[in-house]
Formats: C-alpha cells, structure tokens, sequence
C-alpha cells in the first residue's frame, strides 16, 4: 500500500513508473493500442452503473462545496454522457497511428536522405477541474500518441476519475501493454500539483484544463513546459453584412447549448449598422432564452438587459449570462477582442467574404470562425475523436490537443557511406 502522505515519494514512484512505462509504448505496435482503447471502451459501457455510482458521490461533494450549475453541469455522468465517453475512446482507437509518420522527406546532394518522422513527446501531465470524461480522452490520447501519462483530476471527480481509469487499466491489461501507462494521482492533496510542476526528470509536458485559478497556478510555477489552455472569453461579432436568421441560430446555439463549456459564447459584438435589423432581435431572443444580457449604454434600450460594468468585458461567465456591446466598426470589434480576449476561439457572422477575410487575418486565436457556432470548438467536433483541451498558446499544440499534437519529431538520416568535405 502506498503511502499517500508522503507526496513527494508518491509523485517520484509515479514518474519513475511512467517513464519506465513511457520506454515501451515508444514501440509498442498500433494494433496493441488500437487494442487497449477499444477494450477500455468495452470496460466502460460495461461498468456504468459502477461509474453512475461513483459520480453520484461527487455529485454529492460537489453539492457541499457549493459549486456553481455550471461546474455541477461539467461534473455529472448519466448513461448518455457515458456512451459518448466510450464512443470517444473508440474513435481514438480507429485513428490513424500518429508515432512513426513521416511529416516531410527530402534528398540532398551531399547524399543524405532525411525525413522527419512523428515520434512521442514521452510522459504527459494532465491536471484537470470538474469533468471526468477527460480523464478517459487524456488517457486515450496519449496512449495513441506513444505516451505515459499522469493523471490528476480534480478532487470534485475524484471517484467518477478512478471508475473510469480502472477501465483504461482493464484495456492496457487486455492488450498486453504496461499498466503504468495511464496513471492516476491516489490522492486529492493539492500538494501533488506543485510537486508535478517540478518533475522535470519525469515529465515532459503539462497540460492543464481548467479555469482562471488553475492555469495562473500552473504557468507561475512549472517547470516543465506548458501546453497553455486558458480560460474560453469567446466572443461572436455580428458584422453589419450578417444573415439574420443565421445570427439568430448560431448566438442562440453558441450561448445555450451548454453553457460551462469552453467554447461557449461569452461576449456579443453587433455592428451599429446591424442592431436594428438584427441586434435588437438577437437580444431579445437571448432574454426570452433565459439568458442574462449585461448590455453597454447602446443596448440597454432593449427590455430586459441589465447595464454591464467594466469587469463584463473578459469575462467567462460559464452560466446563462452573456456581455453585449455595439461597435462602429470591424476594427472596433477586434480591437475589443485583442484587449479582452483570450486567443481560443472567436466568431463572425457575416455574408461579406472580405470582412470575413479581415477578421481571419487580424486575429490570432486559436480557432477563428465564421458562421459557425463556437460550440463546435472541440476537438470530436474537428475530427480528432477527442482532445484534452483547447491549446491557446504559441507551442506546436494549437487548438484542439489531440493525439498527433501530443507528438514531437525526430530526424531519420540515412546515406550510403556519405561522408563530409
């Protein structure tokens, strides 16, 4: 039995497993892998009442803790949510197998064939909040990308984590590959955070996923590189060359299909010359809809908005409320965006392919979009069978992280007795 008190000998046997683990799955063959998940999969849907059960346990905590709908709305499993978390693990398992690939080859004259092939980073840190299907897409991912992975979830799904990764481990069990490939933090202690930052013998890269708290926690004090996914402050402009009915459904969408996740839209942008023709209506439709419009002086004219303040402007609400504003100008609306953005994902909704091409130019978040909801900025949705966030950063994980972005590169030279001048 471990010794859960002593973090810093609990985190060490961790790594060093992991990296021992992360040794093999370097080779280990695609059918294996391939193998594991679908079996995991298998695991999962086989175990939903154990894993309902254990989730009803959070439930519980989560209520003592006085977490948010939202949050509480992340944390909850029901049979639905658990069939698409299997579906997820079997879509990673058909994926094409990233480790090996060739991404470019080349001749030079001095009688060298290269080519740069995809090869695994080694072991992944996962630090997550509230939603325990990432712990299933995480440990999916980076077994495909050829990576060990450490796992620590939030203390909130602490028993729906561990059901679900016993089913990974039943997967890596069947396949034959290590079980210390996906492993999971025993303990809620918040001291194995910090001691994971710190773990640069053993850990490759982080990637956190979750609020503000959590990623500010983590970029002030790794040490290991960081896979940044900050907070989703998603903003849709609606361009005075918008089709109504396209503005109506997609804000409708973007801001209520499900309001605590990060692709959820939190700031509403309306042309001045749009607001009466579709502005006005869009808002009202978002009030009717039981949303919360913190609306600037221009739109408080509209029955039931409430007046924004400064701190509505970047600000991820993750709840039934949304901050509105009118601009002059398409430069207005991404100047407000570059100010208080947070580089995930943006949106216009426009007919004109100029205004577009402007918006897609003069941005730079993760993911830009045009009439489109901000919903689908997931990485199912994108065609990557899963991911483990939504990467806002500069580093070669953009976007949607998923398996292929878990990998790095490596030059393979190959000559025939070639040597030097």
């Amino acid at each position: 039995m471990k010794d859960l008190t002593d973090i810093p000998a609990l985190m060490a046997e961790i790594g060093a497993r992991a990296r021992a683990a992360a040794a093999e799955l370097a080779f280990a063959p695609a059918d294996a892998k391939r193998a594991a998940l679908e079996a995991a999969a298998d695991a999962v849907w086989s175990a939903r009442a154990d894993i309902i059960a254990a989730n009803a346990k959070d439930l519980d905590y989560g209520r003592d803790k006085g977490l948010s709908d939202a949050m509480m709305d992340r944390l909850m499993l029901d049979e639905a949510r658990i069939k698409g978390i299997a579906e997820g693990l079997r879509a990673v398992a058909a994926q094409d197998d990233p480790v090996g690939a060739v991404i470019a080859e080349w001749d030079r004259p001095n009688g060298l064939h290269i080519q740069r092939v995809r090869t695994p980073l080694g072991v992944v840190g996962v630090i997550y909040e509230s939603r325990p299907n990432v712990t299933a897409d995480a440990g999916a991912l980076c077994l495909k990308a050829g990576n060990a992975v450490i796992l620590r979830g939030g203390s909130e799904g602490f028993h729906s984590s561990n059901a679900i990764h016993a089913c990974l481990i039943d997967g890596l069990r069947k396949a034959g590959l290590p079980e210390d490939a996906i492993q999971l933090v025993p303990t809620r202690d918040r001291a194995a955070v910090s001691e994971m930052l710190t773990m640069t013998a053993f850990i490759d890269v982080i990637v956190p996923r979750g609020g503000k708290g959590l990623v500010g926690l983590v970029q002030r004090e790794a040490r290991v590189p960081v896979f940044a996914h900050l907070e989703g402050i998603v903003h849709i402009y609606i361009d005075k060359a918008a089709d109504p009915v396209k503005a109506l459904n997609v804000v409708l969408n973007a801001k209520t299909r499900r309001t605590g996740i990060c692709g959820a839209a939190e700031c509403l942008l309306i042309h001045r010359d749009a607001l009466d023709t579709v502005g006005q209506g869009v808002i009202r439709a978002l009030i009717d809809a039981g949303v919360e419009v913190r609306a600037d002086t221009d739109l408080q004219a509209v029955p039931g908005t409430q007046a924004a303040d400064d701190a509505d402007w970047g600000r991820e609400y993750l709840d039934m409320k949304i901050a509105a504003k009118v601009v002059d100008s398409i430069d207005e609306a991404i100047a407000h965006i570059r100010r208080y953005g947070s580089n995930h994902t943006d949106c216009i909704l426009t007919e004109d392919p100029e205004a577009a091409r402007q918006f897609f130019t003069r941005l730079d978040s993760a993911i830009l979009m045009h009439n489109a909801s901000t919903q689908f900025a997931d990485g199912g949705e994108f065609g990557m069978g899963a991911e483990i966030g939504i990467a806002t950063g500069k580093m070669h994980a953009r976007g949607p992280v998923g398996a292929e972005q878990l990998t790095s590169f490596k030059y393979l030279v190959t000559a025939d007795g070639a040597v030097r001048a």
